[in-house]
Order: C-alpha cells, then sequence, then structure tokens
C-alpha cells in the first residue's frame, strides 16, 4: 500500500530538518511584534507596517531569487537559506544585549528572512519532486503539513512562556538555532545532484524575462492558473481578518489572553487530524475530487467569527469554527501541493513556487492593509463578515475538471530506498 511504503533515509532527513525548523518558527511566533511592543514600544501602527513591510519587502526582494534557484543544485541553495535566516535573526539577540536594538533592525531582518524563505520553499518543493516517487507525493506532503500543524499547537504556548521566563528575545535565538539544526539535517540528506542546465548554456546571463517565467507558466496551465487565483485569494482573506479577529476578542469582547490562545490553539489539533486523512481520503475518492471538496469546505467557516459574543458560548464558536477550517486546510494542502508539483515540468518548479510564494505574501500584505481600513471604517466585525463572504465565492476559482498530469520526461528516477 503506498501510505505504508517507506520513503526512505534520505527523506527522513530533509523531515526531520523541516521538523527542527518548523518548531523553530512557531517558538518565536510574533516574536517581533512582541520586541516591537515590549522592548521598543511601539504603538500599533509601527506593529502592522513591521508585518505588512516585511511580507511585502521580502517579497519583493525575491523576485529574481526563483530564477537563481532554478538553474543551482537545490540542497546547497536550502543549505544557503538556512545559515542566512540564522545569521540574520542572531543579529537581533546580539544588539539587545549591547543595547542597540532598532525598529529599522527589526524591518531589515524580516525582510531578509521573508525572502530567504520564498527561496527555500522553492528550492525544497523542487527538491522534494526529484527526492520521492510522483505517487508519493501526497503522503510525503501530508507530513509535512502534520508537523507543521503540530509545531503550531505545541510552539507558541512554550515560545511565549519561554519569553516570559529568560527574556523578550529567547525565542529569535531558538529560531537561529533551528535553521542552523535544519542545514545540518539537510546536508546529511547526502546523495549525488545534477546541476540544472540554462538554455543557452552555463554561461548564460538571467534575462528580464527570466523573472517573469513563473508566472508565466502559472497563468497559462489550465489547471494550475485557477488553483493559483484561488490559493492566493483565501490565504489573504484568512491573514487579513487575523488582527481584526484579535481586537474584536481582546478588545471588544474582553476575553483574555490565554482563551485567546486556547480558541486558536486547539483547533490547530484539526490540521493535524486533516493532513493524516489526506492519503486515505485520496485512495478512496481520487485526489481532484478530495481537492475540490476540501477546498470548497475550507470556504465555509470564515463567515462564523463575525457572529462571535461573549462568554463561554463565543469561545466555543470560534473553536468550533477555527477547528473546521484547520481541518479542511489539512486535507487540501498536502494534496493541492502534490498536485501542483506532479503539473509542473522540473526545469520550470523554483519558478513556479517562487511565483506562487512571492504573490501570496505580497497579496496578504496588501489585504492586511485594506482590512485594516475597513475596519477602522465600519468596525473589525463587519470587516470580518465582509471576508467571509467573499470566501464564500472562492471554490468558483477550484479547477472543475482532472486534467491528465503533463508528463516530464525530465524528471530523474527517484533514487533507490534504503
Amino acid at each position: 500500500m503506498v501510505g505504508k511504503r517507506p520513503l526512505g533515509r534520505r527523506f527522513g532527513w530533509l523531515w526531520g530538518a523541516y521538523a527542527v525548523s518548523a518548531f523553530g518558527t512557531r517558538l518565536a511566533f510574533d516574536a517581533f511584534a512582541l520586541i516591537a511592543i515590549l522592548v521598543l514600544h511601539a504603538g500599533p501602527t509601527e506593529v502592522s507596517a513591521l508585518a505588512a513591510t516585511g511580507l511585502a519587502a521580502g517579497a519583493a526582494v525575491a523576485v529574481p531569487l526563483g530564477p537563481w534557484v532554478e538553474f543551482r543544485r537545490k540542497r546547497p541553495v536550502m543549505i544557503a537559506m538556512d545559515l542566512t535566516r540564522c545569521a540574520a535573526l542572531l543579529t537581533v539577540p546580539a544588539a539587545y544585549a549591547v543595547g542597540l536594538l532598532t525598529f529599522a533592525q527589526l524591518l531589515v531582518v524580516s525582510v531578509v528572512v521573508g525572502a530567504a524563505d520564498i527561496a527555500f520553499n522553492a528550492a525544497s518543493g523542487a527538491y522534494l519532486k526529484a527526492l520521492v516517487r510522483p505517487e508519493d507525493l501526497v503522503v510525503a506532503n501530508g507530513r509535512f503539513e502534520s508537523t507543521n500543524w503540530t509545531a503550531t499547537v505545541l510552539g507558541p504556548p512554550v515560545g511565549t512562556a519561554a519569553m516570559g521566563l529568560f527574556g523578550p528575545v529567547t525565542t529569535v535565538m531558538a529560531d537561529a538555532v533551528s535553521y542552523l539544526l535544519s542545514a545540518a539535517g539537510i546536508r546529511a540528506v547526502g546523495g549525488g545532484e545534477r546541476r540544472p542546465v540554462r538554455p543557452g548554456g552555463s554561461g548564460a546571463r538571467l534575462r528580464p524575462g527570466d523573472l517573469l517565467e513563473g508566472w508565466r507558466f502559472v497563468l497559462t496551465h489550465p489547471a494550475l492558473r485557477p488553483l493559483f487565483f484561488n490559493t492566493v485569494l483565501v490565504s489573504g482573506l484568512i491573514m487579513a481578518t487575523s488582527p481584526l479577529l484579535a481586537v474584536l476578542m481582546l478588545g471588544d469582547l474582553g476575553f483574555a489572553p490565554w482563551q485567546y490562545g486556547l480558541a486558536f490553539g486547539l483547533p490547530c489539533l484539526g490540521g493535524i487530524l486533516g493532513s493524516r486523512l489526506a492519503r486515505p481520503l485520496v485512495s478512496r475518492f481520487g485526489r481532484h475530487r478530495v481537492m475540490l471538496t476540501a477546498g470548497a469546505l475550507r470556504a465555509c467557516w470564515s463567515l462564523g467569527p463575525a457572529f462571535v459574543r461573549p462568554g463561554a458560548a463565543g469561545l466555543v464558536l470560534i473553536v468550533v469554527v477555527e477547528f473546521g477550517l484547520i481541518a479542511c486546510m489539512g486535507v487540501f494542502t498536502p494534496v493541492f501541493a502534490a498536485y501542483r508539483l506532479e503539473r509542473t515540468p522540473t526545469d520550470r518548479v523554483a519558478r513556479t513556487l517562487s511565483a506562487w510564494s512571492v504573490t501570496s505574501k505580497a497579496a496578504i500584505a496588501a489585504m492586511t492593509g485594506l482590512w485594516g481600513l475597513l475596519a477602522e471604517a465600519v468596525g473589525p466585525r463587519t470587516a470580518i463578515a465582509v471576508a467571509g463572504v467573499l470566501m464564500l465565492i472562492t471554490p468558483v476559482l477550484l479547477p472543475r475538471h482532472d486534467l491528465a498530469p503533463r508528463r516530464d520526461p525530465e524528471r530523474a528516477p527517484a533514487p533507490s530506498r534504503t
């Protein structure tokens, strides 16, 4: 049975590296915002600017990285991006220790880390496609998704406790160390990797048109184009309402911080459940039907938070709604990730994933700012409701028909299992 077949020692090292960095990132969840508030005494405008500008500028910086990653060996790129993130993050505790930490430094570090994130994800997607068999991509991505949600459940509570006990930059240092350990794990994957050949020869220079190749491929692909617009819009609407829900619950409705943490920590168990169910559901119902159904169901929950009220009933409503949303995402994401990899030729994977990430992060930044302005005008509850209504429309952007996967003759045979 495919779901039970081992994916090999090399995948095990890659998965372990992902797990370490995922837990480090979740330990440092919202660390920069908390440092800005607690250490630099920044106000709401500055904190919002830190989040939005870091995303947007990081995405802009990452635009040329997609073509650069495409024609290089992916494992050294992943190691380099891990070491870059480690070095950038370590400047924060170093500056804090000598009393020189500034808001501008946090902004620069967030941009560097954001750009390195995009380059790393582009390289890792291409590397995963070469490492495992096509029929194992759902299983592999399901394990990554399950790990991500497990880290989301455990990381933030431990991280906030560590910040309270050991100081505000503790989790940033832990995150930096996690990238160092991730780099070591990726190096331990071992095995050979062919250097991709650039059209025109290895000495050919990067052309301006290469920067747009990822978008050009996605926007002309009949199956990936609707998924591109769907996933970008869904992630933007979810993330744009996150700060508004925090304002509504912690401000207007008077929920305690621990209740707010519980409302968003407990539902992450749904992500673990969903990612574990993805492979069995695909085996029974087929990948396209599962992706279409889970993608449609994840659009049905975001209107719920607009009706939250004070007290236990309101808390239960948020937990149920978030659990349903995250469980559907847990099923959808690994199936979608495998679908996207299979339909992208090997020589375009890095550029495609980079373009996808850049667009998603830029959209999140823009929509977060837009919904902040909307909340100022009509209130957070109404702004959340508007996003919920728009979410109900997003399933029309899912591909209605299962197109046969494009045959990729350039794909190297999967490595032998050990």
